[in-house]
């Protein structure tokens, strides 16, 4: 979390120092600092999905998976303290921003907060993973509403620096979704009505 916390610091510092801290550099420092949150958090969001794909190779990632989020968290303190100062000198985004991307800041920290066994503990089993699984997705929906908002007349530099992480954050649901499937009950009764086929004949 420290190391997260340093490295996303590190590089808002170096983009204002090298921009300014004006509207245009803190715009920049915003898109930087997203991107590496992102990638916390896609490893965090795909890494029991990925494990279950790929079995023993990528078991890491599932039992790093709260790790990665924690980091995700810590990081993203950052990202908010660039909304913040963006409001403070008078570039404040919409309403309608603060309200989307601010439910998933929410559901950031209040996953992180569950995440420590003695309060999880005290919810429902079900209703922890109910949240968990609207939270996760939650924000994986505004990583990737953020990375397809493009401009009207795209660049070259725009579509390299985005491209590899609109297809990260469309590939995140579908390997979830795979992985649940292969796992899930529909497969397993779709494979256990073939084999009772195959026996039949």
């Amino acid at each position: 979390m420290g190391s997260a916390f340093a490295i996303e610091l590190v590089l808002a510092i170096a983009v204002l120092a090298a921009l300014g801290a004006g509207e245009r550099g803190t715009d920049v420092a915003l898109q930087a600092t997203a991107r590496f949150s992102f990638v916390l958090f896609w490893l965090a969001y795909t890494g029991g999905a990925l494990a279950s794909l790929a079995s023993r190779p990528l078991i890491w990632l599932k039992r790093s998976a709260r790790n990665f989020g924690l980091a995700f968290a810590s990081a993203l303190q950052v990202h908010l303290g660039l909304v913040a100062w963006l409001c403070w000198i008078g570039a404040a985004p919409s309403r309608a921003t603060f309200l989307f991307f601010g439910t998933a800041a929410i559901f950031v920290y209040l996953l992180a907060l569950f995440s420590i066994q003695r309060l999880q503990a005290c919810l429902n089993p079900t209703l922890w993973r109910l949240i968990r699984a609207v939270g996760m997705n939650f924000i994986a929906l505004a990583f990737l509403r953020d990375f397809l908002s493009a401009p009207r007349h795209m660049t070259f530099g725009y579509l390299v620096g985005y491209l590899p992480f609109v297809i990260l954050a469309v590939a995140g649901p579908l390997l979830r979704g795979l992985a649940f499937l292969l796992n899930g009950r529909p497969l397993v009764q779709l494979r256990t009505a073939l084999s009772f086929g195959v026996g039949q004949n």
